[in-house]
Parts: C-alpha cells; sequence; structure tokens
C-alpha cells in the first residue's frame, strides 16, 4: 500500500467533508495502526489536528504511549502542537509529504497569536516575551503535586519506562 497516497486521500475526502486539508496515517509492521482526517471544523476542537487524533488512536490500540518501530505520515509539516505531540510518542519517523511554504498560497489558518510564518520564532522566546499573555504565578504547593507523585513512584522521577530500553 502507499501509504503517503492514503495520507493525501484522507485529506483530500476531508475537505469533500467540509473539513480542512490535513491527514495522518501511522504506519506499524507494514500495515495501517490509525489514521485521520484534521477534525477541527467538524468538532469545534483546536486540538482536533490530524496528528494528535491519530495519535491517540494509536496508542490506545498498543496501549502504550510510546510509538516506537512506526512512521508517521502527515500531510503537511506538522504545527507546534503536533510536532509537540510527536516528539512525546517518539515514532521511529516521520514523513511529511508538503511544506508550509508550497501550501500556503492556498491555505492560511491565521489566529489571533497564531501564524504558521512566525509561530516556530514564538516557541524560542522566554514566555514573558511571547505574543500569547502569560503570567507566572509561583506555588510550592504546585511542586509538591510533583513530589507526591514521586512518592508514589518509588522515589523515581522518571514518567515513563521507555519500551526497548
Amino acid at each position: 500500500m502507499d501509504f503517503a497516497q492514503r495520507t493525501i486521500d484522507l485529506a483530500r475526502q476531508n475537505v469533500v467533508d467540509g473539513g480542512r486539508p490535513f491527514a495522518t496515517v501511522i504506519v506499524k509492521d507494514g500495515r495501517i495502526l490509525a489514521e485521520s482526517p484534521n477534525k477541527v471544523a467538524q468538532t469545534n476542537d483546536p486540538t482536533a489536528h490530524a496528528e494528535v487524533l491519530a495519535i491517540r488512536e494509536a496508542c490506545t490500540k498498543l496501549g502504550t504511549e510510546h510509538l516506537t518501530g512506526t512512521t508517521i505520515y502527515v500531510l503537511a509539516h506538522p504545527c507546534p502542537m503536533c510536532l509537540g505531540a510527536l516528539y512525546y510518542c517518539s515514532p521511529d519517523e516521520v514523513v511529511f509529504l508538503t511544506t508550509r511554504d508550497a501550501y500556503e498560497p492556498h491555505y492560511v489558518d491565521d489566529r489571533k497569536y497564531f501564524e504558521l510564518s512566525t509561530f516556530y520564532d514564538e516557541f524560542a522566546k522566554d514566555w514573558e516575551q511571547r505574543r500569547l499573555p502569560m503570567r507566572y504565578v509561583p506555588s510550592d504547593a504546585a511542586v509538591d503535586v510533583y513530589r507526591f507523585w514521586q512518592d508514589n513512584n518509588g522515589g523515581e522521577r522518571r514518567a515513563t519506562a521507555v519500551p526497548g530500553q
């Protein structure tokens, strides 16, 4: 099966169905483990990006938060939220089929604090210099939640054991 073409076909069908032009296909052992189009428009959920939805499905099927041993196909270079999710689930490889520069003449998603052309620069800034207003309210009680977690996990700091390591 041509997994890149399947990704393109899912995105195209999503546009036909009134959705946005994005899709993700997750492959393990030569077979599709999970797939999803972007469903933001259909659900009014700004986190319902194709990558996030497919990652959720794949992790549920595998019973783990790790997607080692997978290749993830995405229609376009991932947005920062999806890129974070991809890093977090640790696939063997991510294959993207177009760049923001290539699709920008045909599609723009501009929000109050979010333009793809500048958003990656926002990530690199200190929190107090970002366009999104943020306020830090230090709390020892907040840190205590992490101490509590560590105590309940035998003193271990690590949140996860990575399969195969």
